[in-house]
């Protein structure tokens, strides 16, 4: 992973499950400003990972800037802060989830191990909350797996047709 900054593109995953969902969604995308190159409609999906808990709106966004990966993380964890998000449970409620599912550099997508931001997200590809508001948004897109690099519609139709159709566009709340 690449810790210069330099010409980056960022796929991000965001979801709310608590108070204020639009506006924690919305607040991520203000945060990004003129950075923000494009954004899904909002998505209604069941929870993921088993704890029991509301529903979630998520979305997905892409951004450019001159940042590191590192740099997104950084920006998604201050997002995060900023809705004054928690992590008591893996998989629990949460204000304000935003994850960085791919990023490019110099059009490059950068591959990593690290700990602390593994690149692409490891379990973006089984992740129908993730895959269907990316190809709203980008119908050609496409990630690296352990596997190599498949088409995201690829992995949209290997999910089960269950998980596919539990992700719904939200009806406008704002």
């Amino acid at each position: 992973m690449t810790g210069r900054p330099g010409a980056s593109r960022v796929v991000l995953s965001v979801g709310a499950n608590l108070a204020e969902r639009d506006a924690r969604l919305a607040s991520v995308i203000a945060a990004l400003g003129d950075r923000l190159v494009a954004a899904s409609d909002v998505y209604t999906t069941a929870p993921w990972g088993g704890v029991h808990q509301d529903d979630f709106l998520n979305q997905t966004l892409i951004a450019e800037a001159d940042l590191s990966p590192a740099d997104w993380l950084a920006f998604c964890h201050d997002c995060e802060r900023a809705a004054d998000r928690t992590r008591e449970v893996r998989w629990g409620p949460r204000t304000l989830d935003v994850d960085v599912i791919s990023v490019e550099v110099d059009g490059v997508a950068v591959r990593s191990d690290d700990p602390d931001l593994t690149l692409p997200h490891p379990r973006a590809a089984e992740r129908a909350f993730v895959l269907v508001p990316w190809l709203q948004i980008e119908p050609d897109a496409r990630l690296w797996t352990p596997t190599g690099e498949r088409a995201v519609t690829d992995l949209l139709e290997a999910l089960p047709a269950a998980e596919r159709s539990g992700v719904r566009r939200a009806e406008a709340t704002r």
